[in-house]
């Protein structure tokens, strides 16, 4: 179980650090509000992964592939979020960029936490590639006669601690950056961008559902 947790956790780690939908809410949300609601989208993000963890655990997960209404449904609800974030963080950058040219007008409030946290839920419970990552990865190293359940949760564990780090070290990073650039021209681009990005994840889930039809 060792040596399986230690490979689970290599391949894991990898595949963490690849720039994803997850990663740049984090950034973005770091940049945008500060550390402190980039760490709350992170909680969201990993409670959204616990959740996953313990679907595949029970043998949730395996609807995903098994029904293609239920796959299909996820996906659409999960493409319509990512829309409603993208234009969000668009309609923001406008709303800054309005505000340079008034500057008698007082800043907008930071987002909370909550909101924050609600968005790192969404993004992830609302994704079903997070399912069928742990759905398809996590079976290739459970070792022969061990408890399936048991693996699971320890895989999605190390799974777990590894992205708190990943996004500890992306939101101080990303907020140290936003107090040294403190133009607001900065903070705006980056609404635009990740916008933009929001929109091209939307359409990558959208475009899923046509490859597999193909």
């Amino acid at each position: 179980m060792l040596t399986s947790a230690l490979a689970f956790a290599g391949v894991a780690a990898l595949i963490n650090v690849t720039p994803g939908l997850d990663t740049l809410l984090v950034l973005r949300t770091s940049v945008s509000h500060g550390r402190n609601a980039g760490l709350a989208a992170s909680l969201g993000i990993l409670a959204g992964c616990l959740v996953w963890g313990f679907a595949t655990a029970v043998g949730l997960t395996a609807l995903l592939t098994a029904s293609r209404v239920a796959y299909d449904t996820l996906r659409v609800a999960g493409a319509a979020y990512l829309v409603w974030l993208g234009a969000s963080a668009l309609w923001r950058s406008r709303r800054a960029a309005a505000s340079e040219t008034e500057p008698e007008q007082a800043a907008p409030a930071p987002r909370g936490r909550w909101a924050a946290f609600r968005a790192g839920v969404g993004t992830n419970l609302l994704n079903p590639k997070a399912g069928v990552f742990y759905m398809s990865l996590i079976p290739q190293f459970t070792p022969d006669g061990a408890s399936v359940f048991t693996a699971t949760l320890v895989f999605t564990a190390i799974d777990i601690v590894e992205l708190a780090l990943w996004y500890w070290v992306v939101s101080g990073a990303a907020s140290a950056l936003s107090e040294r650039i403190r133009r607001p021209a900065f903070r705006r681009r980056m609404e635009q961008v990740s916008g933009v990005a929001f929109f091209g994840f939307a359409a990558n889930l959208l475009a899923e559902g046509g490859r597999k039809t193909a």
